[in-house]
């Protein structure tokens, strides 16, 4: 059969994205996906999204990586489908949809969209490192020279290292660039590779940044610079909660077309 597939990159994060409100994709198939994900023999993306319906929300977001298991909350995804959803005329400015990790409302204006993560209090501070969830496990790490880091090597080791081991983390690099500014290169589980932007991780990014006194307590809006562009994450801070967190950027239609599976 020949598979209607939509294709959304956000600052370089890409993904193929699939219609599935009427609940026809196998999404038991791991290696479907797989191959649906594969830059050579398929169509290529760092993970594929369906659209379904939701009983409480606008619509739902059902992940899964390049390696085809599903898996936890992508930020960039998310800003992703919620363009996604808009072209398919399913909201017009403002949009709430279920995903993994509970309900998030998003917003769009030209190709920028705002899309509230999750609320974070639990975060494990180290003498090399942060720890924390923001819909997906991050560590955060400080490092000099992040242009000539050997992201793929160090990120690998850490990612199946201790205390991570088979669960696995997704692993941020962070270099300070200015007062409330980071440059940020992430090695992603699932793609087991660098990718050129991580929404999960930059917000872990910020809201660490924030929580180590890298930035004075009074920001509030931190501007991180990836591989693919520049995202901007913005938080309260209640009682050591980090709250109405939202992560903003661009997310655009690449192309459509049809595949044989």
């Amino acid at each position: 059969m020949d598979l209607h597939f939509y294709k959304y990159q956000g600052t370089g994060n890409d993904f193929v994205m699939i219609d599935n409100r009427s609940d026809f994709f196998p999404k038991e198939n791991v290696a479907l996906i797989n191959k649906l994900c594969d830059r050579r023999f398929g169509i290529g993306g760092d993970g594929l999204i369906l659209l379904e319906n939701s009983e409480n929300s606008d619509f739902k977001m059902v992940y899964f990586n390049a390696d085809g298991n599903e898996s936890t909350m992508c930020g960039n995804g998310g800003r992703c489908l919620v363009a996604f959803a808009k072209k398919l005329n399913i909201f017009d400015k403002e949009t709430t949809f279920d995903a993994i990790d509970g309900l998030h409302y998003a917003s769009i204006e030209n190709d920028i969209i705002s899309l509230q993560m999750i609320n974070v209090s639990s975060i494990e501070v180290e003498n090399s490192h942060c720890f924390l969830d923001t819909g997906s496990p991050h560590h955060v790490e400080i490092v000099s020279d992040i242009d000539n880091f050997p992201v793929f090597s160090k990120g690998k080791e850490i990612r199946n290292g201790a205390p991570y081991f088979q669960e696995g983390s997704n692993v941020n690099f962070v270099e300070k660039t200015g007062d409330s500014s980071f440059k940020v290169r992430t090695f992603e589980r699932g793609v087991e590779d660098e990718t050129l932007a991580c929404g999960t991780g930059v917000t872990a990014v910020a809201i660490a940044m924030h929580k180590t006194n890298q930035v004075e307590k009074s920001t509030t809006e931190i501007h991180t610079k990836v591989l693919g562009g520049d995202l901007i994450v913005s938080f309260d801070v209640e009682n050591d909660t980090y709250k109405n967190v939202f992560l903003k950027g661009p997310a655009k239609f690449v192309f459509e077309g049809n595949i044989e599976i």
